[in-house]
């Protein structure tokens, strides 16, 4: 930090005895200085002297010069007052404690499914997640293992880590919060179980959390949103416009929660639409993807495996989908 040294006094000075002497004067009539303190402010006020400063801290233009510093030194006690008269600097001791981040409720008699993406056990149980299902306008596997970093973490652990935190900071907005899976299956669910997770909790919005296993020179995240379906059992016609809205706001969310740039590999500006994914297709309430980065990219790698960049990104869920519900479509 730059500016003017404080300056202080030689102690060669000679009038410093004269000083201290004035001082053990002021300290022998110590009983009557607070009641020369409350004169002398009460002068003050009587004769005109500044009330507050304006913006800024310089005095008010009808400020009345008081006392002159060196006569301060005699007339006002080595201790501060216990309560400094108004407008000046206070103690940063006497500063209030920061308060606790606000929990407004805002969310209460909502419900929100999140889907935290594949499950840690699905490589034990190849059979069943083969299995192939109907997503309306075609079959695909029951479920895949999904990706990881180079280094192991799978993207299973990093959706369901990503997912609680969301939840947590949802719940105490006041929601209630559906997952389709809480590492309490042993592997799965299907696509379409997902899907139906959400229906039948009758959710007011749904987001599936992923990562993406991309090109290792890829890097940056991407929403995915529901393309208009309607064949055998799927018919999103119904969700397409607030699903869009969702995306939306979940793009825009999670990249001012992470930093995170947009996906430079795939999709536009951070949007994808598709219609082969079977958890959009049967989807009845609206709902989107997150591919909150690209595990294969070292620099994405990094961030996700990141506890605290985890937390940011549950932010931006839970940031995206709180402007969701709380704002007008």
């Amino acid at each position: 930090m730059t500016g003017t040294a404080p300056q202080y006094p030689d102690p060669r000075d000679e009038n410093l005895p004269r000083r201290r002497s004035r001082l053990r004067r002021a300290a022998v009539g110590g009983a009557l200085l607070p009641l020369c303190l409350a004169g002398w402010l009460g002068w003050h006020a009587v004769a005109g002297g500044p009330a507050a400063e304006p913006a800024g801290g310089a005095p008010g233009a009808d400020a009345v010069a008081g006392p002159a510093p060196d006569d301060l030194l005699t007339a006002w006690p080595t201790a501060l007052p216990t309560a400094l008269p108004s407008g000046s600097p206070q103690p940063a001791a006497a500063a209030a404690p920061a308060p606790a981040a606000p929990t407004d409720h805002a969310l209460a008699g909502r419900t929100v499914l999140l889907d935290p993406g594949h499950n840690t056990a699905n490589g034990k149980h190849t059979t069943e997640i083969n299995r192939q299902v109907d997503i309306g306008n075609s079959r695909k596997e029951c479920d895949t293992t999904g990706t990881a970093t180079n280094a192991g973490y799978t993207e299973a652990e990093y959706t369901l880590d990503v997912s609680r935190r969301a939840r947590a900071l949802l719940e105490a907005r006041g929601a209630t919060v559906v997952f389709t899976q809480d590492g309490d299956k042993p592997w799965g669910p299907c696509i379409d179980e997902r899907a139906r997770a959400g229906n039948t909790a009758h959710a007011d919005a749904a987001v599936s959390v992923h990562g993406d296993g991309g090109p290792a020179s890829g890097s940056g995240f991407h929403v995915i949103m529901p393309a208009k379906v309607t064949a055998g059992r799927a018919d999103t016609s119904g969700i397409v416009a607030s699903s869009h809205r969702l995306g939306l706001l979940l793009r825009d969310s999670f990249k001012a929660a992470t930093g995170e740039p947009y996906a430079d590999y795939i999709a536009s500006q951070g949007l994808d639409t598709r219609s082969d994914l079977g958890g959009l297709n049967l989807s009845a309430v609206p709902k989107v993807f997150i591919e909150c980065g690209n595990m294969r990219n070292a620099g994405d790698a990094k961030r996700m495996t990141d506890p605290q960049w985890r937390q940011q990104a549950a932010q931006g869920i839970a940031d995206a989908l709180t402007a969701y519900l709380t704002t007008p479509g």
